[in-house]
């Protein structure tokens, strides 16, 4: 129920005021199970990729989005449950196990599940290699799998902004279903799995337009961040290791 009230809501604002546009929005079945797989550029994506769509799309989440604390945790929570976000333990192991399972529920009973097969949101706005989490499930579940793929909202609202751009159109596009029966009974085969989801990943990268990324997102952050704090050491060892000395004028870059 919150789910359209909030897509009520929110639905004629986000089309006022960022006009997005897509295409494709007839590939995705008026009735019975999907999934939808999609590239995660930004936050926005939870708002708009379902946005054209008049069934509801139920996604998976991390369960920090459900346990913070306070009017901000309070506001996150609404926020997940308005969009259709059913909180999951992403830790790995044994919460991985429990994360297809309660996918492979949603898709039984007979409903539309988002999932991003990068994990996490792209650090540059390139596309990385696809988790086989998405495989599993479509093996499992024998259902088609909808390329969803997002463009522009990197641009429009990355990862660390906390509101989108104005001015920027967000656009959707919808892929044609893939058909993965000839893999039914295959969902133990680890290189099925990867064929799938590089299949996948694929067209996504045909839809959004992306430079894709042999590696996978969360990796990239990592080493992203470890440059970051080498850079940092560099810098400040050429002010003589004192983070607070000024530049010295008539230096090598005067």
């Amino acid at each position: 129920m919150l789910y359209w009230v909030v897509k009520a809501i929110l639905g004629p604002i986000l089309h006022l005021v960022f006009r997005p546009w897509w295409e494709g929005a007839e590939n995705v079945p008026r009735e019975g199970p999907a999934i939808l797989a999609g590239n995660h550029l930004s936050f926005a994506d939870h708002f708009f990729g379902p946005l054209p769509l008049p069934r509801k799309v139920t996604s998976l989440g991390k369960a920090e989005y459900f346990t913070g604390r306070g009017l901000k945790g309070l506001a996150s929570r609404l926020f997940f449950t308005g969009v259709g976000t059913v909180p999951i333990d992403r830790s790995g192991g044994k919460a991985s196990e429990a994360a297809l399972r309660t996918g492979l529920r949603i898709l039984r009973e007979g409903h539309l599940l988002g999932i991003y097969p990068e994990g996490t949101r792209s650090p540059d706005g390139r596309l990385y290699k696809g988790k086989t989490g998405v495989a599993r499930l479509a093996l499992e579940a024998r259902v088609p799998v909808i390329p969803w793929a997002m463009v522009n909202t990197f641009e429009m609202m990355p990862t660390g902004r906390p509101l989108p751009r104005i001015g920027i159109r967000p656009g959707i596009r919808y892929g044609k279903p893939l058909d993965f029966s000839r893999y039914y009974g295959m969902e133990e085969d680890r290189l099925v799995l990867r064929a799938v989801t590089d299949e996948i990943m694929y067209a996504l990268m045909e839809l959004s337009g992306q430079e894709y990324v042999d590696k996978y997102a969360a990796s990239a952050k990592v080493e992203m961040a470890r440059a970051a704090r080498n850079a940092a050491k560099a810098q400040e060892a050429g002010r003589g290791g004192d983070p607070e000395r000024p530049e010295q004028a008539g230096g090598p870059d005067a």
